[in-house]
């Protein structure tokens, strides 16, 4: 099937993007490496008035930088380009990782970090990881820009608080925590998520814990912390019972939907295993 009927805008600005973003009012949809919004496109899922193909502005939306201990990664960062730079692994290194879970080469020759997010799929690696370590979304308006905590940017499945006329233009990151592990459990390679875990975390000299978080994909109708897992561990030494307790209570937020891969009684049996091994990896000393 082919796309319906639409206006192409190349934009050479941010500015000129959000304007155009505001002229259409909503109806307009952005394009990035478009791995999602092209095959929408072609099964008239998504009908937009206009496509705005922002991949011109690499000067404005591909950096990275770094300030202090914080690290701004431009919406157009492709993922082959955090998968190979030395900043994202050393000062990312979780994100340099898990980037590698995405695709085959040709996907993250094309795919965004920016658009990744802005689609917000629940069982997406990319809005995961960026929950785990704390990012703030940059989002630009007719308005002016504003910054948003990721923990309050999704609504839900495909859906998050940006609105219709704005853009997403950078991710950032506060100083990550020496420690992290990542596990994601699908059917077969390349298919969604079943379930994902994120861990991250520091170790101090006396062997407690600090920065503890613990982020879950595929198990709600949006990547999620759980908050009471992690508090279970911050500040404290680690053994098999409060690892075990952690895990239990991770399936606290666990909400999970009965689809064609799985039942949500699977997806919830597979909650504590997994939050339970990916802790036990991050206390022996595994650094992803």
């Amino acid at each position: 099937m082919k796309p319906a009927p639409f206006d192409y805008i190349r934009p050479a600005t941010v500015a000129q993007a959000v304007d155009a973003l505001d002229q259409h009012a909503g109806m307009a949809r952005v394009l990035a490496g478009g791995q999602s919004l092209v095959p929408m496109l072609g099964m008239r899922l998504m009908r937009p008035s206009a496509l705005i193909d922002i991949n011109g502005l690499e000067d404005e939306l591909g950096r990275i930088e770094c300030s202090g201990s914080e690290t701004t990664v431009g919406a157009l960062v492709r993922y082959a380009t955090l998968e190979r730079s030395p900043v994202i692994s050393e000062r990312l290194p979780l994100l340099a990782h898990v980037v590698r879970y995405i695709g085959d080469r040709q996907v993250r020759n094309r795919g965004t970090l920016g658009g990744a997010v802005a689609q917000s799929d629940p069982t997406g690696e990319m809005g995961l990881v960026c929950l785990a370590l704390g990012a703030s979304v940059l989002a630009r308006g007719s308005g002016g820009e504003r910054t948003i905590p990721i923990e309050q940017f999704f609504e839900g499945s495909y859906a998050n608080v940006l609105e219709p006329e704005e853009l997403l233009v950078a991710l950032r990151f506060p100083l990550a925590p020496s420690r992290c592990r990542f596990f994601e459990r699908g059917r077969k390679h390349n298919d969604f998520a079943l379930i994902s875990v994120v861990a991250v975390g520091s170790e101090d000299a006396d062997g407690r814990w600090h920065d503890v978080r613990i982020a879950l994909g595929g198990i709600n109708d949006r990547p999620v912390l759980a908050p009471a897992a992690a508090a279970r561990l911050e500040g404290a030494r680690w053994d098999a019972a409060a690892i075990e307790e952690a895990a239990q209570l991770a399936l606290e937020v666990a909400d999970p939907p009965d689809d064609v891969r799985a039942s949500a009684d699977y997806r919830r049996h597979l909650v504590p295993v997994h939050v339970r091994r990916v802790l036990t990896d991050l206390a022996a000393g595994e650094d992803r």
